[in-house]
């Protein structure tokens, strides 16, 4: 079957406009979307193809999604382009990460709010060359940091490394590049890289080239803090969203 990239019905999503709202939240793993439907109001199965799956319903009176990514930026960047082309603007990655630099290990931390992502993956310099920043949009940030606060929750603000390889990070000295694995990850920890993951550098790059805004929350543990920070940070959102008539 030929694919045609500009039908109505995403090809890997098995998504269509109308499908989803505006505001996404998007964790990498397929069963974690049932756990954030929750949240909703009115929340509804509306695709699952493959590692993507998407429930709707609302917050706020206002229709909110969220999407599965998959592990890693080339699935992550797949599914962010089949959102935006549906009619999706606002994203927020919900998910899990590791510690990096030694502020990332105070045992108080519910988990990190990012706002810049290292680019150590592939996908993105299929988009723009690598001096290109990969920064999260200012406005989620806040919000998030904003419903952290509400909360009581204690969120550290900072750059997270995405990375291509779970066990380059995780057994490094399996691996014939083990030098420079451990070289670059003391350069991390150094830098006061806050955690590793797998997505946020495609998802803050592809949002600022299609001029989108994107954020991310992440837990080092349990991910239901996360995941009503994010649900919050959606609600202010859409109140900031009617009031500036954006």
């Amino acid at each position: 079957m030929a694919f045609d990239i500009n039908a109505d019905m995403q090809y890997h999503t098995h998504l269509k406009p109308g499908d989803v709202g505006r505001y996404v939240l998007l964790p990498g793993d397929p069963f974690r979307t049932d756990l954030i439907a929750s949240y909703f109001d009115d929340a509804k199965l509306v695709a699952h193809n493959r590692e993507h799956k998407t429930w709707t319903g609302y917050l706020n009176g206002v229709k909110v999604s969220v999407t599965s990514t998959g592990m890693g930026c080339p699935s992550t960047a797949i599914a962010l382009e089949e959102l935006i082309k549906v009619g999706a603007d606002t994203f927020i990655r919900v998910g899990t990460a590791g510690r990096v630099c030694d502020e990332s290990y105070d045992e108080s931390l519910d988990g990190v709010i990012n706002n810049a992502a290292v680019r150590d993956e592939g996908t993105t310099i299929h988009y723009i060359p690598i001096e290109y920043p990969a920064v999260a949009d200012r406005h989620v940030v806040a919000a998030l940091d904003e419903a952290a606060k509400k909360f009581g929750y204690n969120f550290l603000e900072g750059i997270t490394q995405s990375k291509d390889s779970f066990f380059g990070q995780h057994a490094p000295e399996t691996m014939p590049a083990e030098a420079r694995l451990k070289y670059r990850w003391e350069a991390w920890r150094r830098g006061h890289v806050v955690s590793s993951e797998m997505e946020c550098a495609a998802l803050f790059v592809i949002s600022s080239i299609r001029k989108c805004r994107a954020g991310a929350i992440m837990a080092f543990t349990e991910m239901t803090k996360s995941v009503e920070v994010a649900c919050e940070a959606i609600k202010i959102l859409i109140a900031e969203d009617e009031k500036n008539g954006r």
